[in-house]
């Protein structure tokens, strides 16, 4: 239960009783689950002139209170009371008073503890109004700081009014008249406070506001920083193409509301995450008048360090020699947003740590994150998974950069190099720019150049490469995370189950290192349990495989499927219905996997298992899976002697 004590005592729509009933759940509240003498209690409700039935008639409130609050809420303590489980909304404030000092104030409703009389109530409301206004104070420092000092004047003006003889406020005063050329205003501000401590109180100002009147006299204030609006926005793609949908979606949700919007953008590199959200940023710019920065987090294998980050953001915004520590840097940062309308881009970033402080503390701003992790773990945030174009998408923007009318006359070719790039963004994009660079080819010369596996060093050009944005993302991988990546491309299949998986990897449980590939989106996971690459992604990681490697996670998988085999072959025989169900789940991988290597020397040391393995899938008989994977083994032994007599051997 949340309760309310900036303003009149309430929670929300709960009959909390009469003034003297709020008054005492109010104190319980302000002690902070401090328990409260009898006694105390007594003098907060009738301060020292409370009536012979004073103590039954606490028992009473006390009770009441139990029965509308939550169970527990009220416990008796000694011969006084506690209260816990109850958050209220001055603890609120002050949580929030360091760091988003206009937040905290927005939490005011009003006087605090209004409607409740006595000593009591006076003093504890006479506290929490002195908290308010230095933490009013702190958030017009900000805004001077921040170079709104035209802004300013409107409301301190106001706020000297309310409170004569706070020096602190016509010293604010003073400041933002000065720093707005209006010189003359800022003198009569402090000959008035002068005059009104001299006839009030008998008394001269304070030495520090007099030493600011002298400067201000004399024009030794430094220069005011004007107030930066940032417009840091990358420009939009004049070929952006597709995404329609998800355009229209990000634009109706990125706007101030009750709390801070915060999407992640995450894929694959090349997928084109920045591309969508600079588009996204530019349709709703218009939203934040106060300006946009854009910061490019570099969340590869040398992540910006988020104190670094700072320091570049907090410049955008006009301030120069920040803070040393992270936490400095992050408070003065939501001041300065505190108040303002304001869109934050954190492109390329590499984990939740890097982007939390950089979230504004304000629900008037609005954050686009772009990066290969989902960043899960960031609260508040919505994520959304960029996938690949469609392919009406991929011809329209192999059209758009490479001529549409080129692209027309060819459509065939066309779909082809569409399907090489894997209907990847970034790869489309450069084989349209090398085919635009080159009047002289076709598409079919495009085609033939992107087919088959030397496809990713065709897929470049000048400081672009479909190899070194996938070489950003496999660098900050932990070492047990990039093997992984590389050997479950061995196993070439349109999808893996979790069995093969930790069979290629020669581990007990391969799920945690599987689902760590698809936080980062270097795995795709279709259905529980079975992973897959993006088709460009497996190509990069059989680079990355040693020789030693491939051999050695081959032979750990031809082993275990002459062991499934054998065993799917004595089921059959015993008349099993059971038996080789293990192929309808891994046939494709294992024909998929032993296709790939037709034609590759064989291993003597797997040459009998794989004979065997056809032999035992004989032996089960039927079914077009086992067919199919016969005729694969067959095949991967062709063209060795040593093979071909052992097969004969087998009347294989």
């Amino acid at each position: 239960m949340r309760l309310q004590l900036l303003g009149e005592v309430r929670a929300g729509d709960t009959d909390l009783g009469g003034a003297r009933q709020r008054l005492l759940l109010a104190a319980l509240a302000l002690a902070g689950g401090r328990a409260l003498s009898r006694d105390t209690l007594l003098d907060a409700l009738w301060e020292h002139d409370p009536p012979r039935t004073a103590l039954n008639v606490l028992r009473t409130y006390a009770s009441r209170l139990r029965a509308v609050l939550p169970p527990g809420a009220i416990t008796l303590v000694g011969d006084g009371y506690a209260l816990s489980g109850v958050t209220t909304d001055a603890e609120e404030f002050e949580a929030l008073a360091a760091g988003r000092p206009r937040e905290a104030l927005a939490l005011w409703r009003g006087e605090a503890l209004a409607g409740l009389e006595g000593g009591y109530a006076a003093a504890q409301r006479a506290r929490l109004e002195e908290r308010r206004l230095t933490v009013l104070e702190r958030a017009i420092e900000a805004d001077l700081e921040a170079g709104l000092h035209a802004e300013a004047v409107a409301e301190l003006r106001a706020l000297v009014a309310a409170h004569p003889l706070r020096e602190r406020l016509s010293a604010l005063l003073m400041l933002a008249l000065h720093r707005s050329g209006r010189q003359a205003e800022a003198l009569a501000v402090y000959s008035d406070l002068r005059g009104l401590l001299r006839d009030e109180l008998g008394i001269a100002p304070s030495p520090e506001l007099s030493e600011l009147h002298l400067r201000v006299l004399g024009g030794e204030l430094p220069p005011p920083r004007t107030a930066v609006r940032p417009a840091q926005l990358p420009a939009d793609l004049a070929d952006f193409t597709g995404r329609a949908e998800l355009v229209e979606a990000l634009a109706a949700e990125l706007a101030p509301g009750a709390a801070l919007p915060v999407h992640v953008i995450a894929g694959i590199g090349g997928v084109g995450k920045t591309a969508l959200a600079v588009r996204v940023a530019h349709r709703v710019r218009d939203r934040f008048p106060d300006g946009q920065l854009a910061i490019d987090l570099r969340g590869g294998s040398d992540p910006m360090d988020p104190a670094d980050a700072l320091e570049r953001l907090l410049g955008a915004l006009g301030v120069g020699g920040p803070p040393a520590g992270l936490a400095d840097r992050a408070a003065l940062y939501r001041s300065l947003l505190d108040g303002r309308r304001m869109l934050v881009l954190l492109d390329n970033a590499a984990s939740e740590a890097q982007v939390r402080p950089l979230l504004p503390g304000t629900s008037q701003c609005a954050v686009i994150v772009t990066g290969r992790s989902r960043l899960a773990a960031l609260a508040g945030a919505r994520t959304h998974d960029l996938d690949v174009l469609t392919r009406p998408e991929a011809l329209s923007l192999l059209g758009a950069v490479a001529g549409r009318a080129r692209i027309a006359a060819e459509p065939e070719a066309a779909v082809a190099v569409a399907e090489a790039c894997a209907f990847l963004p970034l790869a489309v994009r450069i084989a349209a720019a090398r085919l635009a660079a080159r009047p002289g080819w076709n598409v079919a010369v495009l085609r033939d150049k992107v087919a088959g596996e030397r496809r990713l060093a065709e897929l470049a050009i000048g400081d672009l490469a479909v190899e070194r944005t996938f070489d950003l993302g496999y660098d900050q991988l932990a070492a047990e995370q990039a093997r992984a990546f590389r050997l479950l491309a061995v196993a070439d299949a349109p999808d893996l189950t979790l069995r093969v998986a930790a069979v290629v990897l020669g581990v007990d449980d391969a799920e945690p290192l599987c689902e760590s590939l698809v936080d980062l989106n270097l795995l795709e996971s279709p259905a529980p349990g079975r992973y897959l690459y993006h088709d460009l992604l497996r190509v990069f990681a059989r680079g990355k495989v040693a020789d030693e490697e491939r051999d050695e996670a081959l032979a750990r998988l031809t082993g275990d499927w002459l062991r499934q085999v054998r065993a799917a072959a004595a089921a059959s025989r015993d008349g099993s219905p059971q038996a080789g169900a293990w192929l309808a789940e891994e046939a494709a991988c294992l024909v998929g996997t032993l296709r790939r290597h037709e034609g590759e020397p064989l291993p003597r040391r797997r040459q009998g298992s794989t004979l065997a393995v056809a032999r035992a899938l004989r032996e089960v008989g039927g079914g077009d899976s086992q067919e199919a994977l016969v005729r694969g083994l067959i095949a991967l032994g062709e063209g060795d002697p040593a093979t071909e007599e052992a097969m004969a051997a087998l009347r294989i």
